[in-house]
């Protein structure tokens, strides 16, 4: 059996998480970015699981190092931007348990932004396991897909038939190459992603499994949502496919300095003992985290404040990767 991607609520032997620390990317608010980061690696941490908090610079490290309990580990890896999600190495499991690394070409998101250390701290993150670690030659974002654990993924239209990417692959060559890599089967394919989203559209940000089988999706609660017909669009592709969908709030109408940003709650990242949901200070903040609650009667679920970190383009979930336990 090939070996495949686990689901992210499987056991986790660490947490990867990018440390803010680059003024231009945080010309505003980088203090913030930053103890906002701190406390989601604690909040991890302080439930027994490995956390490690990626810094940078020595300077970005020695201040990490004082934002963090003394269950989180802060260790110096040089890279550009903090989306550990889309340049961390991909855990896949064998049947056996077995563990091994797939590590993608990366790009910057289809050239927009690329930035030195990005396109190796894949390679050096999987030199640190001791595991071993397969390159494929195509352009992945580990943000650009989800499993449910069974071999079904999704993603979105927007982002991996994206002529910015891999313009020579059709839909059935990609499939076929990310089977033989992270054990897919089948592939659910959603159409946009979030307004104004830089990754061209990460289906993290969209929906995400919370189950096998059960696709969280946001809906519009509010006037004004930008994503309605998103939302709406996804989940009638979901429900069409055969899956259960899991509707949840959306964040609504939300924006930085003027502009709509993708602020969005589907960027939850899950781990041993809690679900780390980011919270904005909007109305649905609350109802996010008692929509999740159901599906992890095992996990805390944390709301934290990410509002400063969104302003780097992401959340908890897209700067950090997990590695999956053996098992």
């Amino acid at each position: 059996m090939t070996p495949k991607v686990a689901p992210e609520w499987s056991p986790q032997a660490d947490l990867w998480i990018g440390f803010p620390g680059d003024p231009a990317e945080w010309p505003a608010r980088l203090p913030d970015a930053q103890r906002q980061a701190g406390a989601f690696a604690n909040a991890v941490g302080e439930r027994g699981q490995r956390v490690t908090l990626l810094a940078r610079t020595p300077e970005d490290a020695a201040l990490a190092h004082t934002l963090v309990t003394p269950g989180v580990e802060v260790r110096l890896e040089p890279f550009g931007d903090i989306w550990l999600r889309d340049t961390a190495p991909i855990g896949i499991v064998g049947a056996d348990g077995s563990r091994a690394l797939v590590d993608f070409e990366f790009n910057g998101w289809g050239g927009k932004f690329r930035m030195p250390g990005d396109e190796d701290i894949g390679v050096r993150l999987a030199a640190s396991t001791g595991l071993p670690c397969r390159h494929v030659p195509i352009i992945l974002e580990g943000g650009a897909i989800d499993t449910d654990g069974t071999g079904l993924f999704v993603t979105t239209e927007q982002c991996l038939l994206n002529p910015n990417r891999n313009p020579s692959l059709d839909r059935k060559q990609i499939e076929t190459l990310l089977a033989g890599s992270l054990g897919l089967a089948n592939m659910l394919w959603l159409g946009n992603g979030l307004l104004n989203d830089h990754t061209d559209g990460h289906v993290d940000n969209l929906a995400r499994f919370v189950a096998p089988s059960i696709l969280a999706v946001p809906q519009a609660t509010t006037e004004g949502d930008p994503n309605t017909a998103i939302y709406e669009d996804a989940a009638a592709r979901a429900r069409a496919f055969g899956l259960e969908v899991a509707l949840m709030p959306s964040v609504g109408h939300y924006e930085i300095d003027g502009h709509i940003v993708p602020a969005s709650y589907m960027n939850f990242c899950i781990t041993n003992g809690a679900v780390i949901v980011p919270q904005y200070g909007a109305p649905n903040d609350q109802a996010a985290l008692d929509a999740l609650r159901p599906f992890f009667p095992d996990r805390a679920i944390v709301g934290l404040p990410s509002d400063a970190i969104l302003r780097g383009g992401g959340s908890f979930h897209c700067m950090s990767m997990h590695l999956p336990a053996a098992v």
